[in-house]
């Protein structure tokens, strides 16, 4: 799996994947409910939509708005196991481990951190 920083760094000089951030409603969901409870929702949506060795409708099962986690995924290309495997390193054809998850959610999580920081 790739290191977070060099993955942001890349993710940085990425014109799509730079131009996605938080509308107001999904940032106003994001403070109502609080990260720790948008990253539940994050990891069931991982587990559900991509942790299968070959995902249900692969490159397009994650919805391009609608819910700050589907935002984070495009931004950090998490949203399907083409993205994970160019820019992640994690190999399609084979379940997310659990190790695997945890470094998704960590790349969400990071891109989360940053709206709410601002």
């Amino acid at each position: 799996m790739r290191d977070l920083d060099d993955l942001f760094a890349a993710l940085g000089r990425s014109e799509f994947r730079s131009r996605f951030r938080l509308g107001p409603k999904e940032l106003a969901y994001l403070r109502q409910k609080t990260l720790p409870v948008i990253l539940d929702h994050g990891r069931q949506f991982v587990v559900d939509r991509l942790a299968a060795a070959a995902p249900r409708n692969d490159g397009r099962q994650t919805p391009m708005r609608g819910h700050p986690v589907f935002i984070a995924q495009h931004a950090t290309a998490t949203c399907c196991r083409g993205c994970l495997a160019k820019w992640h390193n994690i190999p399609k054809g084979h379940p997310l481990t659990d190790e695997q998850i945890r470094h998704i959610l960590e790349a969400i999580e990071r891109w989360l951190k940053q709206p709410l920081a601002a």
